[in-house]
């Protein structure tokens, strides 16, 4: 392959130079980022490779600090003779110029930096806070990073923020002659964000330029494709360690009651688990959501598992009253929250008024229960469960950082796993304890596996397949 691209990216202060630059990289740990200017002081560069190879290095530049200060500064430069003769060089030679003064390593020490880069790269990314109103600072800025010769592509970030000014910005880049311009929120990036940006800044560069920029777009469309898939395998797992779940417990009241919560916080964890390994997929931490409109507190989901507000926050159905017939196992599988007791299974239940404890119905229907059960996960926790972890797997697919609207799962999702009927390799799951790692050693073997990779195909056939 041709030589890595070499692409700065530039601007004014505090217009999230290092937040592109951390998803484009997905690199949560590049740079620093705080709402504060200037927080960049030094150019830093992040390759991008593929199938080992680097394609493109993105160098972050400070912040353009004092446009028109060093604007007025050129001009007096340009009335000054350039090897001897009174000429006005063009823009490189006044850059030059600029770069061979004091002031370069002064006053102006952090322009410096930002066209001393820009001199050496193929292309920039002149990202623009959308937000922000149009100033004599901004035109002043473009004028400077213009007189470095190099293919600027404008980058309006924050559109997706009601304050934004993208038509302001695109009126008055246009007066500047530059019209290719392209939309990336490095907070809410469209899902084919990416491709557009890298398009559209082929289009300012060579043949080379497309074909590095084509290899980069095929490979995130790979990568989105194999992650998720992944984040399927993770999320099947924990569903066949939660419907293989056990525990066996003689049917008293007191131990009922303690078997179920030692129940509960298995599952509870083995979840959370399954989140942090999503998290760890896509190179998120926790804090990376607390500002995002998710369920997510800290990493740690607000509705626990077992309360009947998960089951509404999920759109999961489960009829009002119980199934005539059901006997103890359903009434207690109600009260438990999903749960099921013995051989009974739920048929149906109340969404609210069931879940009320042990009191409404009578410790004397424990006492008809006798010998050792086994308590289960009812399936209406396995559509929680699985509607939960696709919605954070698809919202972290979308790299949605600050994502102002609420999270929708695709209609296929919805059907599937909102109807209750569950694929049949969960189904038999439920057959092989030691097919759950709650239950102690698990049993790893080929028939596992092969379950696992069944309920992942049903999770991924709601997913759209990535462009080739």
């Amino acid at each position: 392959m041709s030589e890595a691209l070499r692409i700065a990216v530039v601007g004014h202060t505090n217009t999230g130079k290092t937040s592109l630059l951390r998803t484009l990289a997905r690199d949560r740990d590049f740079g620093e980022v705080a709402d504060r200017p200037g927080v960049t002081r030094h150019v830093e560069g992040v390759h991008l490779m593929v199938k080992g190879e680097r394609v493109l290095t993105l160098y972050d530049t400070p912040g353009v600090e004092d446009a028109i200060a060093l604007l007025a500064y050129l001009e007096r430069l340009d009335t000054r003779p350039l090897d001897g003769l009174a000429q006005r060089p063009d823009g490189p030679a006044r850059i030059a110029r600029f770069l061979d003064t004091p002031e370069a390593k002064g006053r102006f020490e952090q322009e410096a930096k930002v066209v001393r880069q820009l001199l050496a790269s193929d292309a920039a990314l002149y990202v623009v806070d959308a937000r922000d109103p149009v100033l004599p600072k901004h035109r002043d800025e473009l004028l400077i990073l213009g007189a470095c010769a190099r293919p600027l592509l404008p980058v309006l970030n924050f559109i997706a923020q009601p304050e934004s000014r993208a038509s302001e910005w695109r009126e008055t880049l246009a007066r500047l002659g530059l019209h290719a311009i392209v939309e990336f929120d490095a907070a809410v990036p469209a899902e084919d964000g990416e491709a557009r940006l890298y398009t559209r800044l082929a289009t300012l560069l060579d043949a080379r330029a497309e074909a590095i920029t084509r290899s980069l777009i095929d490979d995130l469309a790979l990568q989105k494709q194999n992650r998720f898939r992944a984040a399927a395998q993770r999320i099947a797992d924990l569903l066949i360690d939660t419907a293989a779940l056990r525990r066996r417990v003689q049917g008293d009241a007191a131990a009922v009651e303690a078997a179920l919560k030692d129940l509960h916080d298995a599952v509870r964890a083995r979840e959370q688990a399954a989140v942090d390994a999503l998290l760890s997929l896509y190179g998120f931490v926790a804090s990376d959501y607390d500002s995002a409109n998710l369920p997510l507190t800290e990493g740690r989901w607000e509705t626990d598992l077992f309360h009947p507000q998960a089951l509404k926050d999920t759109g999961v159905r489960v009829a009002r009253g119980l199934v005539a017939g059901a006997g103890v196992g359903a009434v207690v599988d109600v009260m438990a929250g999903g749960l099921t007791l013995g051989v009974a299974t739920l048929a149906g239940a109340a969404a609210g008024g069931a879940w009320e404890g042990l009191e409404r119905v009578g410790r004397q229907a424990f006492d008809r229960v006798r010998g050792y059960r086994e308590l289960t996960v009812g399936d209406e926790v396995l559509q929680v469960l699985a509607l939960r972890q696709l919605s954070l797997a698809r919202a972290l697919a979308r790299r949605g950082h600050a994502s102002q609207t609420p999270l929708k799962l695709d209609a296929d999702i919805e059907k599937v796993w909102r109807s209750g009927k569950l694929p049949e390799a969960l189904h038999g799951a439920r057959a092989h304890p030691t097919w759950s790692t709650l239950n102690g050693k698990v049993d790893a073997s080929a028939r596992r596996q092969q379950a696992c990779d069944a309920i992942a195909a049903s999770l991924l056939g709601a997913e759209p397949v990535a462009a080739s």
